[in-house]
């Protein structure tokens, strides 16, 4: 595990900015990775240096010609990363402005033979909100499966219940944001084909990707979108990676089979995302592992998420002696404190503070969290629970039991404990 070697997680803490201190306020420990995960210094610095080429992609001249491989070896990047096999990797504005491309045109594929589109409560509406537009412009009929308030999971068997034959689109949430709890992809993906075999199936990775483990193939979907800034990269694109079936779907484009990517696309967006498998396959064979690139790649998956795993457990039920979460009055945890699916994330309410003043009694004692509110992102989760809002607290695996244990002296603290 990562926090077993002292030597191993400063040498992962370097690698990224900004890990003790904020540049505007100070030290303080980040726990607000949900939002955006730490953004990796070679990321950083390969930003500035392709911001300031002047030339652009297909052009007869050699920087024109080192974009285009840039951009090839992004995708064949992204490609080793998803574990996919053959398809398209594009970029768009945004992770949510992806979902929405690839499931309009997912529907639209059938929109002149009628039938369903399946969701669940428990997604983001980048995917949930897509699925029923797209499906009202389709003249599908969309369904919502119910997730587990309790757990704050959905499961094959909630999919397969509300599975018929004529189900032509299916979205999956692989995280959640607000729980924090990781879907078993595959066998959701496995009911539904079950029952519709041709069904096309979309991936919402976007809280998953920089928590564990991403293998399109084994799961047998057509579409996974990630949002790298909350995978150790930065804002202004999202990505995505298509099928060869949902590639070929109705689609906007320039020209009638044209490509997904509109207009002349930031060469930096493919190189930072390079930069971002590099470092997955720098901490694959840093740990041990000697295969090819996507077996470091797994190895380091594996890592990350035993790491976090830890973090959450010594969060939830101590560590030295600080008492965990679930021993401190007043404190309700989402999920459940004993909940196999969550992945390094806890949000929790306390009792006698709104989520609000929580996080700004945090940001005080030096820990930068996060208050979900019951509006049109969180609300399909909290709600149901009779919450107007909680505390997230989100880790990466950069950070430290160290960290955690500060975070729980100041919860003890706030707890009166």
């Amino acid at each position: 595990m990562l926090g077993k070697t002292s030597e191993l997680i400063e040498d992962v803490r370097a690698r990224f900015a900004h890990v003790e201190s904020c540049p505007f306020t100070g030290e303080r420990i980040f726990f607000e990775n949900a939002g955006g995960a730490l953004t990796l210094k070679a990321v950083a610095e390969t930003s500035a240096k392709f911001a300031a080429i002047p030339d652009n992609q297909g052009r007869d001249n050699p920087a024109s010609a080192h974009l285009m491989a840039v951009i090839a070896k992004g995708k064949d990047d992204a490609r080793t990363f998803f574990n996919a096999q053959g398809g398209e990797v594009i970029v768009g504005e945004t992770g949510t402005e992806l979902l929405f491309r690839l499931t309009r045109a997912a529907c639209a594929a059938h929109a002149t033979d009628g039938g369903k589109v399946i969701s669940s409560t428990l997604e983001h509406p980048a995917s949930r909100v897509a699925a029923a537009r797209a499906a009202e412009a389709s003249g599908l009929e969309h369904i919502l499966v119910a997730h587990d308030d309790a757990s704050g999971t959905v499961g094959p068997e909630a999919y397969a219940a509300a599975m018929t034959p004529d189900v032509r689109v299916a979205t999956i949430v692989h995280a959640s944001p607000v729980t924090g709890m990781g879907m078993d992809v595959a066998a959701i993906a496995g009911a539904i084909r079950a029952v519709a075999p041709e069904c096309t199936i979309i991936v919402d990775g976007i809280q998953h990707a920089a928590h564990g483990h991403v293998d399109v193939t084994a799961a047998g979907v057509d579409g996974y979108v990630v949002s790298p800034y909350k995978m150790f990269s930065r804002h202004g694109f999202g990505l995505a990676w298509l099928s060869d079936r949902l590639a070929a779907a109705p689609h906007d484009a320039l020209k009638e089979g044209g490509p997904w990517e509109l207009g002349t696309r930031d060469t930096g967006a493919y190189a930072v995302f390079s930069d971002v498998v590099d470092y997955f396959a720098w901490l694959g064979e840093t740990l041990g592992e000697t295969g090819d690139r996507r077996a470091r790649i797994e190895a380091a998956a594996a890592a990350i998420h035993a790491h976090e795993a830890d973090l959450t457990e010594a969060m939830l039920k101590g560590t030295g002696n600080q008492k965990g979460l679930a021993e401190l009055s007043g404190v309700t945890i989402l999920g459940g404190v004993e909940n196999p699916a969550r992945e390094g994330l806890v949000s929790l309410t306390l009792e006698g503070m709104s989520a609000g003043e929580l996080v700004a009694a945090l940001r005080e004692r030096g820990i930068r969290t996060h208050a979900r509110a019951a509006d049109h992102y969180s609300g399909n989760v909290l709600a149901p629970l009779g919450l107007d809002g909680c505390l997230r607290v989100s880790m990466c695996h950069y950070n430290t039991e160290g960290e955690v244990a500060a975070f729980l002296a100041a919860m003890k603290e706030l707890t009166g404990d």
